[in-house]
């Protein structure tokens, strides 16, 4: 049974209810928000500018999540805990009667069983055009999964890709036609950035910082290992990670790790910070050490605090940094590439904050919200054209 987490003050109004109505839906809310669930809320926040109607359906939510508080619209939950039993087969059709009732026309779902399970509700019990929102390389996927993409691959209206790399990995290994994938970029509204952000605050010492929950596929381990190296040609330098530990046992490998590379009085593990914006400003360097990504935000986030950034060669890093010019671009798993890289640019602060420049001009031509948007509400205006 599909009950209300929270109900839209407005959606009651005669006038915001004959707007098309766009569902939302993602496999759960936790209690740490990650980048998918961050997206979805700012969608549902900006859409009704654009003239739409917005609602969330998640099948999990944590009671402390983020993202029941005070949210931008209407969101439902449909407990869900597989997708293939007796409960799933009657929330199947608790789905096409809500479909049915809120006048549903878009369902845009995020992450593999809203992709899927709902993603083949949507095209089998209703008229409502379908879009997947594709955030990675499959590193969750089970083996069913791979089999479950492959199959329904016809069956989105199309699919929004984060990055050109997660594009390509929608048209190779799922066999989506690929005049139905289309990339789009996550926007970043650089009105919220300070102009001098990233450019005060470093007295006395070099900072290198990293935004990330502690999971292992972020690859701290690796920037550990790359501190140890820069500390030696760097005493003044200190180490930050900025993130929620979602890993306790991960968290316990780095803590350990730091403290055998002797590290434990310049790395610091800072925790979930609630102002990017300070936390980036004092940082002399941004790095991304991570083993596999869909599209980082936090590039973008420190491209728009002007640092330059040292980021790993998996999924959309490289189409966001530009190797040599706002960043530099190293192996993943190397830790070596990546402490030489941090090396040259601590060596060199003109190279650096030209660096920095470069990346704040690129997040101002590639990566703003205004983009994004516009990408994203034109698919809908032609999906319920019917084109």
């Amino acid at each position: 049974m599909i009950r209300p987490l929270h109900l839209e003050e407005s959606s009651g109004d005669a006038a915001h209810a004959e707007l098309p109505h766009v569902l939302l839906v993602l496999d759960q809310f936790p209690k740490t928000l990650g980048g998918g669930e961050r997206i979805v809320l700012k969608l549902a926040a900006l859409l009704p500018q654009y003239g739409y109607r917005v609602s969330i359906l998640t099948f999990s939510a944590h009671p402390e999540s983020a993202g029941l508080k005070s949210p931008p619209c209407s969101i439902y939950l449909l407990p869900l805990q597989r997708t293939y039993d007796l409960t799933a087969m009657q929330g199947s059709f608790d789905l096409r009667r809500f479909l049915k009732k809120q006048r549903i026309r878009i369902v845009q779902t995020f992450f593999e069983s809203s992709d899927i399970w709902a993603g083949f509700v949507t095209k089998a019990m209703s008229s409502a055009k379908l879009i997947w929102s594709r955030r990675d390389m499959g590193i969750l996927r089970t083996g069913k999964h791979h089999a479950a993409y492959r199959l329904m691959a016809g069956a989105p209206d199309r699919v929004f890709a984060v990055s050109e790399q997660v594009r390509r990995h929608c048209i190779e290994v799922d066999g989506i036609d690929p005049s139905r994938v289309m990339t789009v970029y996550n926007g970043l509204d650089l009105a919220d950035w300070n102009a001098n952000a990233g450019s005060a605050g470093r007295v006395g010492e070099s900072v290198v910082a990293t935004v990330g929950n502690i999971r292992r596929v972020k690859g701290h381990d690796v920037f550990i290992r790359a501190a140890a190296s820069i500390a030696e040609k760097f005493p003044d330098a200190s180490f930050r990670i900025a993130g929620d530990v979602l890993e306790p046992e991960y968290f316990a490998e780095l803590q350990k790790l730091v403290s055998e590379l002797k590290l434990s009085d310049r790395f610091h593990f800072v925790g979930g910070v609630t102002n990017l914006q300070d936390y980036l400003s004092t940082a002399e360097v941004f790095v991304l050490p991570s083993r596999s990504e869909g599209f980082s935000n936090a590039i973008v986030e420190a491209m728009a605090a002007s640092l330059p950034v040292v980021a790993t060669n998996v999924g959309g890093n490289a189409e966001a940094v530009q190797d040599g010019v706002s960043g530099i671009i190293v192996p993943p798993e190397d830790s070596a590439a990546l402490a030489a890289a941090i090396i040259s640019l601590l060596s060199d602060n003109a190279k650096a904050k030209q660096m920095g420049i470069e990346g704040k001009r690129l997040a101002a031509e590639k990566f703003t919200t205004e983009a994004m948007m516009s990408q994203i509400t034109s698919v809908y205006d032609s999906l319920l054209q019917g084109e």
